[in-house]
């Protein structure tokens, strides 16, 4: 095999050009530098290590966190034709003792394995003998103390610099902050000078966040736009996670549940059939995470508030990783905020731990509540920018701002002459004067605030509430029952007076956006949908025949290419992208026929 890497890239992976900064990284490992790669889910993070692990002499090793995520990795390069296996637990002696073999007659290409795999004393011996071309560290932001991701295993690779010390060593995230990315720098002994970041933009995802007043309607009408499609529905606990699957499947959807209270099997036996079939929503709490590696995840929908703007972008990344468009929806409220915070006071970590996840839900409130483009209130959040993306709810339909001056006294008001210990709906019906018996009985209907907010109704006072929460000028009690109470900010608010611009929650009705159905629909253009499907069965056919992905095969967008260019010949089809020459030998006459029969 050539040792170009843009000879490797159209040979093996049947493309004709790096993308972004793939090339400058890849010429950069591969002449024997160390690197720190930041880059978004989708960008071709992958290639960034493996072209380099194939274009130097010797054995890549790649460090990956999940199983899961190494088999599908393992599949896919041997779909390619390059020599790769992942170590684990579930090796059979037989296996294991074959994969050494070629280990030692230097056959193997590229080797997976998990960190605390890696570590073993035995593996490192073994691998010492070896010659290595490089080390690549996956999902990077693991080794972070602070990050949402910690795997303890991960602190550990240090070591890995004096067992290795000539060797290239690699770390790739898709999901580190600045702080996150300085201690994966110093822990990795990488210079900065080494460090390629190329932003955490994906502009294919279409982000909207909407106030939760009926999940299941709203989940229901969001699902309605992507039928036949697979995706992800994220909830918080286990419990819900069932719930919503079993709902989903009464309501026709081929829904299957994932939580880490289901045994092992079950849970093996879920993830499986959502990577090997399409059109299969993975209910799930977080638990379903980093070996999710199926590119055609068409939306991913959190029914519950995600822990921090880093698992949100982390969670919402695994849609669209093939670069078509892609739809991510967050359904969030009061009880959320409460949850959530509650979370942060009654864990026993540390308070510099507390603060910090203090600050990082007080991003992500600020994230939903935002009249400006999400996207760039996401991305701002990792030192990143971008223009308004025209590609979320905020920017498809603005939001109307209004003067919340008056309205945001009245709420602090009332916050105040309640008690400062109710919930928010009970803040609510004092504003609304509701004749309520609770109301009554503490004699709530006989202060000032009782009835004094009128102009708005439920909905609206629920979402300046929200929003106040968000701005920290109310704080939520909860060492009570959620009770909402004044902030220091609030009361410096309420001497001061000044100027409070708040956003006026959509009408509640279903929004008719320009989904990422539609904008799916038109990356068809020039293709026929008909024989689209008709490569999408082959496709399918063959991976079941093989017991692996259909996306390992290819990907939907080499697919589509095939249908609008129609190839009439294995020449015509080696110039599509994604058909390297393995993929090539292996399937070219399997979908030419299809084609040469559609066209019939």
């Amino acid at each position: 095999m050539s040792t170009d890497p843009l000879h490797i890239l159209k040979s093996v992976y049947g493309y004709d050009a790096f993308r972004g900064p793939q090339e400058r990284i890849i010429r950069h490992v591969a002449a024997g530098h160390n690197a720190f790669v930041l880059m978004p889910t989708g960008g071709g993070k992958s290639l960034c290590y493996q072209i380099p692990a194939l274009a130097r002499p010797g054995l890549g090793i790649v460090v990956s966190p999940l199983i899961a995520l190494m088999a599908d990795q393992v599949a896919a390069l041997r779909q390619a034709g390059v020599n790769a296996a992942a170590l684990n637990s579930d090796l059979a002696g037989e296996e294991r003792r074959a994969l050494w073999r070629s280990v030692d007659d230097g056959s193997l290409d590229l080797l997976y394995a998990a960190p605390e795999t890696l570590l073993r004393p035995e593996v490192l011996e073994r691998l010492g003998k070896a010659r290595l071309s490089l080390i690549a560290i996956d999902e990077a932001h693991c080794l972070s103390q602070w990050g949402h991701d910690f795997r303890p295993s991960y602190r550990q690779l240090d070591g890995l610099i004096a067992a290795f010390p000539d060797t290239p060593r690699m770390a790739l995230t898709a999901t580190a902050d600045a702080p996150t990315r300085a201690e994966i720098l110093s822990h990795l002994g990488i210079d900065e000078n080494d460090a390629f970041i190329a932003g955490f933009d994906r502009p294919n995802i279409r982000y909207a966040i909407r106030e939760k007043e009926s999940p299941r309607a709203q989940l229901k009408d969001f699902l309605k736009r992507h039928e036949g499609e697979s995706g992800i529905v994220y909830c918080l606990s286990k419990r819900r996670t069932e719930e919503t699957a079993e709902w989903l499947r009464a309501q026709g959807y081929d829904a299957l549940p994932y939580h880490g209270g289901m045994d092992k099997a079950a849970r093996e036996k879920n993830q499986t059939r959502f990577q090997n079939e399409e059109a299969v929503i993975m209910v799930a709490t977080i638990a379903f995470g980093m070996g999710i590696d199926k590119p055609d995840v068409r939306f991913v929908a959190h029914i519950d508030l995600p822990g921090s703007i880093e698992a949100y972008y982390q969670e919402t990344g695994r849609a669209g990783r093939d670069g078509l468009p892609s739809e991510a929806l967050m359904l969030y409220g009061y009880d959320d905020i409460v949850l959530r915070s509650r979370f942060i006071e009654a864990s026993d970590a540390p308070e510099p731990r507390k603060r910090m996840e203090r600050q990082k839900l007080d991003a992500l409130l600020g994230l939903a509540e935002t009249a400006g483009c999400r996207r760039q209130v996401l991305l701002s959040y990792f030192g990143d920018e971008c223009a308004p993306c025209g590609n979320c709810d905020t920017c498809a339909e603005p939001p109307s701002l209004f003067d919340g001056t008056v309205a945001a006294q009245k709420a602090l008001s009332c916050i105040y002459r309640t008690g400062e210990r109710f919930g928010q709906a009970y803040i609510v019906d004092v504003l609304l004067g509701a004749d309520d018996e609770r109301i009554a009985r503490f004699g709530h209907d006989q202060i000032s605030t009782y009835g004094i907010g009128k102009e708005h109704d439920a909905r609206t006072w629920r979402a300046i509430l929200r929003q106040l929460i968000a701005l920290r000028l109310v704080d939520v009690d909860l060492a009570g029952h959620g009770g909402l109470a004044i902030a220091e900010a609030g009361r410096a608010f309420l001497k001061e007076k000044p100027t409070l611009m708040l956003r006026v929650p959509p009408p509640a009705r279903a929004r008719r956006d320009r989904t990422a159905r539609a904008q799916t629909t038109a990356a068809l253009a020039g293709a026929d949908q008909g024989l689209f499907e008709a490569l999408r069965a082959k496709r399918l056919e063959l991976a079941r025949t093989q017991n692996v992905p259909p996306y390992v095969i290819f990907h939907d967008r080499t697919l589509l290419e095939l249908a609008a260019a129609r190839p009439a010949s294995e020449d015509e089809m080696a110039r599509i992208a994604g058909v390297g020459a393995a993929k090539l030998a292996r399937y070219g006459a399997d979908f030419l026929e299809v084609i040469a029969t559609h066209a019939e």
